[in-house]
């Protein structure tokens, strides 16, 4: 099994929420966030004073998928999530040892 964790731009939330649900991922966990990384920040105006805006809002979409629905998993954000421009975010993929759902008891692949 596999967690694959995007940092997107918010408005491209509901874009990657119908690619997910397109190709049969519907459960996913979503995450206000801010941060920056090449984007860094801007300047805004407010009430006539400058000032620097080093976080910007971002939202944190994790899943946890079986390891053969990686690729595609990957390849929906990617599409639905691109601008072109800068700060469209990252995608990051990594191993999930065990998963237990709560309610059931269900363990690992059956418990997603």
């Amino acid at each position: 099994m596999k967690k694959v964790e995007a940092i997107i731009k918010p408005f491209k939330l509901d874009d990657v929420r119908e690619a997910m649900s397109e190709i049969g991922i519907t459960g996913m966990t979503v995450t206000e966030v801010k941060g920056f990384g090449r984007q860094k920040g801007h300047t805004e105006l407010y009430r006539g004073a400058e000032y620097v805006v080093d976080f910007l809002p971002k939202m944190r979409i994790e899943v946890v998928i079986a390891d053969t629905d990686v690729e595609r998993c990957v390849e929906a954000i990617t599409q639905a999530a691109k601008t072109g421009k800068i700060g469209d975010g990252k995608i990051f993929v990594s191993d999930v040892e065990r998963v237990i759902r709560i309610r059931t008891g269900e363990e690992d692949e059956s418990a997603i």
